[in-house]
């Protein structure tokens, strides 16, 4: 897939990507130059790539997209998912052409310099993505230079092998909040282009997130009912998430490996159960409280990723079309099922996708994003059943 020899670099290349199973790409680059390493995978999204870029759990990866028209209709200042661009690197087909499009700022190339992150485009993305279904989602790095001196291969490799695996590795802790904070904006404006605030009354409930790396539109999801929420760092320990008075908790997603990220938040998951406080976990909140509940995780070959995934759920008894982006998947032993319903599965290769205590339906989680953003709305609901079990919790505290 490629030759190490400097005069065998195309022409028309300024950038190269290289896979840790030595497999190389020639491209041309976009956005900044410089150096990225990181896990590769792929997302089959077709929408939503300033969303999908910006999103936490994609922290120290490279990201492969599988649609050809990436970039296209520029960028701007709302539709992201956090405050900065937490990929590695994106991978692209075509070279992204002017913007063209009404809600559009900037140029997706500028874009990606003005947070100093790159891109390579011209790379067969098909052949690409096969590859790692093949062979599974690995560490690669791209290098941009439009000095092909640079293109030491080599010492790129060197560089690559020296990065760090995603397994055992977590990032919760650098993606996350380092101070509690308040939420309250919900819907948008589409005659400002904006998102705006909504009022919240005295009575409302108080949602606590304990945030691995959330993303914007799962605290919108929640604020648009009405609800006061208070997002607290992943390391808060039981006393300052109780200290809070909570009327429920999420837990949300976030980037790296779930059984390092539990190593700290597993014990107070554990305590939280015990608090008679409805709990609902999204992706790696889901695994989070699998781990909290008697289960593990293990690494897939190449995760779920894109808008575009089809899972049961025997609740509804609805086939639902889900957003998903998760490289570990919960493992389901069936001596620790006693007191746990698996009501989601995927319809791609069975992998777990949804838990629900039977002794306690206010504690469940799901390993897709109802929130989409980008994606459908199918399992868009479960916002809503979450805070209609917090209600209900916290009126019958209040009788009692």
């Amino acid at each position: 897939m490629g030759n190490t020899r400097i005069e065998k670099i195309p022409k028309w290349a300024n950038a190269v990507l290289i896979l840790q199973d030595g497999s190389i790409f020639f491209g041309v680059g976009v956005g900044s130059e410089g150096i990225a390493t990181g896990e590769i995978c792929f997302n089959t999204s077709m929408t939503g790539y300033q969303e999908i870029i910006t999103d936490p759990s994609y922290f120290n990866q490279i990201i492969t997209f599988t649609f050809p028209h990436i970039g296209n209709v520029g960028a701007n200042n709302i539709d992201i998912e956090s405050d900065e661009i937490f990929a590695s690197g994106v991978v692209l087909n075509n070279i992204p052409t002017m913007p063209a499009n009404w809600r559009s700022k900037i140029s997706f190339s500028d874009w990606l310099k003005e947070n100093s992150k790159m891109a390579i485009s011209k790379i067969d993305t098909r052949a690409l993505t096969s590859h790692l279904r093949k062979h599974g989602a690995q560490k690669a790095i791209i290098c941009f230079s439009k000095n092909k001196e640079n293109f030491d291969i080599e010492k790129l490799k060197e560089k690559l092998n020296s990065a760090p695996e995603m397994q055992n590795l977590d990032l919760a802790k650098s993606v996350c909040c380092k101070q509690p904070y308040s939420w309250g904006e919900a819907n948008w404006d589409i005659k400002n282009d904006d998102y705006k605030d909504i009022k919240i009354s005295n009575d409302a409930p108080h949602i606590v997130l304990l945030d691995f790396g959330v993303k914007k539109n799962i605290l919108r999801e929640l604020a648009k009912y009405g609800t006061k929420i208070t997002v607290v760092p992943a390391t808060s320990t039981v006393n300052e998430i109780l200290k809070i008075s909570p009327d429920g908790i999420l837990l949300s997603n976030g980037p790296g490996d779930p059984s390092a990220t539990a190593v700290y938040a597993a014990p107070v998951v554990k305590e939280l159960l015990e608090q008679n406080i409805p709990i609902f976990g999204i992706c790696l909140g889901h695994q989070i409280l699998a781990i909290s509940l008697g289960m593990k995780t293990k690494k897939m070959l190449f995760g779920h990723r894109g808008a575009n995934h089809p899972v049961t759920n025997k609740l509804t008894d609805k086939v639902e079309i889900t957003s998903q982006n998760h490289g570990f998947c919960v493992v389901l032993d069936n001596n620790n099922l006693n007191n746990i319903d698996e009501f989601s599965k995927s319809l791609f290769d069975s992998s777990n996708e949804g838990i629900l205590l039977t002794e306690n339906e206010n504690i469940f989680s799901v390993q897709y994003h109802p929130e989409a953003s980008p994606g459908p709305h199918d399992s868009n609901y479960l916002f809503k059943d979450f805070l209609e079990k917090v209600k209900k919790c916290k009126k019958q505290k209040l009788v009692a």
